[in-house]
């Protein structure tokens, strides 16, 4: 990061660089770009301490960080100038063990660096798997320069996961404190904070990313001086320390973690004013609790509702802003609520802010009534499922003053007479579909009279196709372990099991191998296509630095995990070098699928089809980067000939056929705009 000329009004000259470049003044990023500074900064940060530090980076993508791994890759060369080293991980919890030896280095003699600032990344679903490392490494602690934040890419609105998340329980399970940054902004200041807080304390800190933040993209203030840490002047650390060091008995550190880390957290925070009096009421009626992502929503929603910040204080609302949410701070907290006649807690989700503030408040005299995901008389208020928009927290707004505060209910901004938009129960919903062109749309058809389990991944979406007769998805890495516990007990002899590559290499071969110790008969169906598409075509790991990840490979650690029955289907089998797969592995045609998947199914134990075919989306990137040939022929629908039946849209499952009117009535036609020429 070299200083670059920058000017508060509009600057012809600024770069998409000087994103990283600047130092000082304003600059446009994205949440996923902000992540990517934020380490250049710390560094930064201890050059100008005179420490000789280095940052690393790994974890495993999906929404709603799925795009950080590919931002990470674009900035690679101010990251290599500030001593980051990005390592993409196999996995979450492999990734997070990584990031704990990071914390290790400096135990060694002959350290290169004073200390390893890192940071791990991972979706909801990541951190439930990553609880035992996450645990493991937080317990240990970190170094003195070093520190951690865990990047938890939360999908409360379960948009882009199989579950809907929240990560904040798993942290407190770990030890883990979690600040809940509610913009682009915060990712900066409370990012700093947060390695500052890591080092102080010795914890590794949670740093929630939700979807709707770190999607976004806007202007934010950058300057070396604009976080200023203060060291807490009334804590006394223990004569042992707090960092990571060799001694490490189970019941030591977790009497350092519970009863000394989290204290120091604490006073921390207190000391550097994270958690804040956003609002000041002239009365105190009504104190507003509220952190991230809600926080935003919450200000959206009194907008709405046309309370300024004057009438606000006139009628005695009052806003606390909690950056950390857990373990919250509670002298601050205390002094908020003093005199307030009744306090609200608007959060995502399940309760965490208000579980704590109930039991800061339980033994002071006289204590606001406190309302949150119920109201005083204990009515469901704000919704514990799902996910809170500004709509959402104007009506508990409206709820609450219209029950408990009539008299305000003037200051209001009327309702419209009659709803701006409306909204039909039961209306019509699109759900994701395969791209024109998958390998999936054709993989995952099952033969008559057979069924498959279905698993994480584009190939996903079979589960919601009746004719695919696909079960719903597990959790990642388990495909057919289900099988194990489901096959003693039925009548139905055989299954297939859809696993893609990138899951193979996740963690998937680990669930091969216990269906054939369980010596169950399940034909696996590895869906080869070269990149993890679902979260923007980045290579499976380890592609990037050792180059491709090829089909004989996986047909070889196959037949080592002892597979006897081994088929390769391909739309191009005269790419394939003779000699390079296990002996008796068949390669043929996709257009065979149907005749070997009923061939597999009458083999007892553990077969395997490996189905090769290039990503429809990454094919299509490809040809636009002019890497890949574009094909001589493409398919049209003569409308003249078509009987308008639609039976080539049933048949295909393919959203390029579209119905057309003629003057001859509705027929088909394909649209070349979308196909993508399979």
């Amino acid at each position: 990061m070299t200083a670059a000329p920058t000017s508060p009004a509009f600057d012809a000259d600024y770069a998409l660089e000087d994103r990283y470049r600047v130092e000082s003044g304003r600059i446009f990023i994205t949440g996923n770009q902000a992540l990517v500074r934020l380490p250049l900064m710390q560094r930064q940060r201890d050059l100008a301490a005179g420490l000789n530090t280095a940052g690393f980076i790994s974890g495993y993508r999906g929404s709603p960080l799925g795009t950080y791994d590919m931002n990470l890759w674009e900035a690679k060369a101010f990251l290599d100038a500030n001593q980051i080293r990005f390592e993409p991980g196999l996995n979450e919890d492999l990734a997070a063990t990584a990031v704990f030896g990071t914390q290790q280095a400096p135990l060694h003699a002959g350290a290169r660096v004073q200390g390893v600032f890192s940071m791990w990344y991972g979706t909801g679903p990541g951190v439930d798997r990553s609880c035992d490392a996450l645990k493991h490494a937080n317990y240990a602690g970190t170094s003195k320069h070093g520190g951690v934040l865990a990047l938890m890419g939360d999908d409360p609105g379960a948009k882009s996961s199989s579950i809907a998340h929240q990560s904040e329980h798993a942290m407190i399970h770990c030890g883990i404190p979690v600040l809940n940054p509610s913009s682009i902004q915060d990712y900066l200041d409370l990012g700093l904070y947060g390695f500052a807080l890591s080092r102080y304390s010795g914890c590794w800190i949670g740093f929630k990313c939700l979807t709707d933040t770190i999607e976004s993209s806007g202007s934010v203030s950058v300057a070396p001086g604009r976080v200023q840490i203060v060291t807490p002047t009334d804590y006394e650390p223990p004569a042992a320390g707090l960092h990571i060091g060799w001694a490490n008995l189970p019941l030591q550190v977790e009497e350092r973690l519970f009863e000394h880390r989290l204290a120091a957290v604490r006073a921390f925070v207190r000391a550097n004013g994270l958690d804040r009096v956003v609002i000041e009421g002239a009365r105190r009626r009504l104190g507003i609790v509220t952190t991230g992502k809600a926080y935003g929503d919450l200000r959206q929603a009194l907008e709405e509702l046309g309370l300024d910040e004057r009438k606000l204080r006139d009628l005695g609302i009052s806003i606390y802003k909690v950056a950390l949410s857990w373990p919250l701070e509670p002298e601050r907290l205390r002094a908020f609520a003093a005199g307030h006649d009744d306090l609200l807690v608007v959060e995502e989700k399940r309760p965490v802010i208000e579980e704590q503030l109930a039991s800061i408040l339980y033994n002071v005299s006289p204590r606001p009534r406190l309302s949150g995901k119920q109201d005083p008389l204990g009515r469901p208020l704000v919704p514990q499922i799902g996910e809170l928009n500004p709509g959402v927290v104007a009506g508990i707004l409206r709820r609450w003053i219209g029950e408990f505060a009539p008299d305000w209910t003037s200051a209001l901004t009327p309702l419209p007479a009659t709803p701006l938009l409306t909204v039909q129960a039961g209306g019509l919903a699109r759900l994701p579909s395969f791209c024109s062109g998958c390998p999936h749309n054709r993989s995952t058809v099952v033969p008559e009279g057979s069924i498959a389990l279905g698993g994480i991944g584009c190939h996903g979406m079979a589960v919601w196709l009746p004719e695919r007769r696909t079960l719903a998805v597990n959790q990642m890495g388990a495909e057919g372990a289900n099988w194990i516990g489901q096959a003693p007990y039925v009548e139905i002899p055989h299954i297939f099991q859809n696993m893609g590559d990138g899951t193979y290499f996740h963690s998937g071969l680990l669930a091969i191998r216990a269906a054939v110790a369980a010596n169950v008969n399940i034909t696996y169906k590895i869906l080869v296509n070269g990149a993890v598409a679902m979260t923007g075509g980045q290579p499976i790991e380890g592609e990037e630095m050792a180059g491709e990840i090829t089909t004989p490979e996986i047909a070889h650690q196959l037949a080592g995990e002892g597979i006897g029955t081994i088929v390769v289907l391909s739309d191009d089998i005269e790419k394939y070098v003779p000699g390079t797969f296990p002996a008796g592995v068949r390669i043929l045609d996709r257009s065979e699928i149907d005749r070997v998947q009923k061939e597999l199914r009458e083999i007892p134990g553990v077969t395997a089809i490996v189905y090769d075919q290039t990503c429809a989306a990454e094919a299509r990137r490809l040809r636009k980067q002019g890497k890949l040939p574009e094909p001589d022929k493409r398919v049209v629908i003569n409308e003249l000939v078509c009987e308008g039946c639609g039976d080539c849209s049933v048949q295909s499952n393919c959203i390029s056929i579209e119905p057309i009117e003629t003057e001859f009535g509705r027929k088909r036609i394909i649209n070349q705009s979308s196909c993508n020429k399979d």
